[in-house]
C-alpha cells in the first residue's frame, strides 16, 4: 500500500493497521447479523444455540473473506509474525469492544459480561472469535511451511 495515498499512518506497523481494519469490519458485520439474530432468529426457532450455529457460518465466512481482502490491501507479509500481529490486535480489539458495549449498552458489570461465557452460545461465539484470529495466519499456512521447511 503507497503511503502517498494517505491511508496509512507509516508510525503504526501496516500488520497492526491491518488488525484494526479487520476488528472493524468483523465489529460492523457482527453488529448487523447479531441484529437479525436476536430479532428475526431467536423469535423464529425459539433456541439461542439454533440462531447462533445459524448465524456463525455467515459471520465466518464474511470475516474469511475481509481477511483475504485486508490482507492484500495492506500488504501484509505471509510470515508468521505479522499474520499473528494482525489476528492479534483484530481479537484484543474486538473484546474489548464487546466488553464495552456489554457495559455501556446493556449496563452489565464486567463480571457478568464474563459470566455469559457459561453458556452455549456465548461459546460458540468465542469460538468463532478465536477462528477469526486465525484466519490471518491459516491463510498464509502454507507460505509459511515453506519458509520454516
Amino acid at each position: 500500500m503507497s503511503e502517498a495515498a494517505g491511508v496509512r499512518d507509516p508510525r503504526i506497523p501496516r500488520d497492526a493497521m491491518a488488525g484494526l481494519a479487520y476488528f472493524a469490519v468483523a465489529f460492523a458485520a457482527g453488529f448487523a447479523l447479531g441484529t437479525v439474530r436476536v430479532l428475526v432468529l431467536i423469535p423464529r426457532f425459539g433456541d439461542p444455540v439454533a440462531a447462533v450455529v445459524l448465524e456463525l457460518p455467515v459471520m465466518l465466512t464474511v470475516c474469511w473473506v475481509a481477511c483475504r481482502w485486508l490482507i492484500a490491501r495492506f500488504d501484509v507479509p505471509a510470515s508468521f509474525s505479522p499474520r499473528l500481529v494482525m489476528g492479534g490486535v483484530a481479537f484484543a480489539t474486538l473484546m474489548i469492544a464487546e466488553l464495552g458495549v456489554s457495559f455501556f449498552g446493556f449496563g452489565r458489570t464486567p463480571f457478568a459480561h464474563l459470566e455469559q461465557y457459561r453458556q452455549l452460545p456465548a461459546l460458540l461465539g468465542l469460538a468463532g472469535q478465536i477462528a477469526f484470529a486465525g484466519f490471518p495466519i491459516m491463510q498464509s499456512a502454507p507460505r509459511i511451511r515453506k519458509e520454516v521447511g
